[in-house]
C-alpha cells in the first residue's frame, strides 16, 4: 500500500472469507465480481442454435478477419477496461499461443458484416474447454445471436470430446449470466477485487 501511493487493485481468487476480512481491515472497497462457471459437457442436450435472419457462421480466417474482429470486439466491450481496448499486436500474441484453434473461432455474419463471435479455448490437461470470449456488437444485441453462439462453441467443445466448459463472466453482466444459466452453466468459483481507490 505504502508503494503504490495508496492506489492498488488486489485479486482474492476464490472469494474466502479470510480475504474479505483483511480488505475490509485495510479500507480496500469492493471493485469487480468475476464469476468461474462450469457445465458438463458430457451430457450436453441443447436446442439447436436458432440464428436471427440472414445471419450465418463460419470460422474465423487468421489474417483476413483480423481488424473486423478487433472492431466488433471493442464495440461489444466498450463498457470492459481489458477486453475492449485489445490491439492487433494483443490478437497476434493470442493466434501464436499453442491453443489457438481458428477451427473454434465463429463468427456471425449478417449481409458480408460481422456483427458477433465466439472464441473458444481448449485446456488440455485439465481437459476443460473455455466460453473464451463472446461478444456480440451492440446494434444486434438482444435477437438470441448470444445463445446461438454460446450453443455452437459447446458444441465443438463437446464433439472435442472435452468432458466440461468453464467460463468466465462478470456477475453485473446480468444479461450474459441469465444466458450461461438457462444453457446450464453453475458458478464454480468467485473471484473478488479490490481497490483503495474510491
Amino acid at each position: 500500500l505504502a508503494e503504490s501511493g495508496r492506489r492498488l487493485r488486489i485479486w482474492a481468487h476464490g472469494g474466502h472469507s479470510a480475504a474479505r476480512h483483511l480488505a475490509q481491515v485495510l479500507g480496500l472497497t469492493l471493485f469487480r465480481e468475476l464469476r468461474q462457471m462450469r457445465r458438463s459437457l458430457g451430457d450436453l442436450d441443447l436446442p439447436d442454435p436458432v440464428l436471427p435472419d440472414g445471419v450465418s457462421v463460419r470460422p474465423f480466417v487468421p489474417g483476413r478477419d483480423d481488424a473486423a474482429w478487433l472492431a466488433v470486439n471493442a464495440d461489444a466491450f466498450a463498457h470492459h477496461p481489458e477486453q475492449g481496448s485489445l490491439t492487433q499486436r494483443d490478437l497476434d500474441d493470442r493466434k501464436a499461443e499453442p491453443w489457438f484453434d481458428p477451427a473454434g473461432f465463429f463468427l456471425a455474419e449478417k449481409d458480408g458484416e460481422l456483427i458477433g463471435f465466439h472464441w473458444t479455448k481448449v485446456h488440455a490437461e485439465e481437459g476443460l474447454g473455455e466460453v473464451y470470449v463472446l461478444g456480440v456488437r451492440s446494434g444486434a444485441q438482444g435477437g438470441g445471436l448470444g445463445k446461438a453462439l454460446t450453443t455452437i462453441g459447446l458444441n465443438h467443445l463437446a464433439g472435442a470430446g472435452l468432458p466440461t466448459a468453464m467460463l468466465y463472466v462478470d456477475a453485473d453482466n446480468k444479461a450474459a449470466v441469465s444466458v450461461y444459466e438457462r444453457l446450464g452453466f453453475v458458478t464454480h468459483e468467485t473471484d473478488l477485487m479490490y481497490r483503495t481507490e474510491s
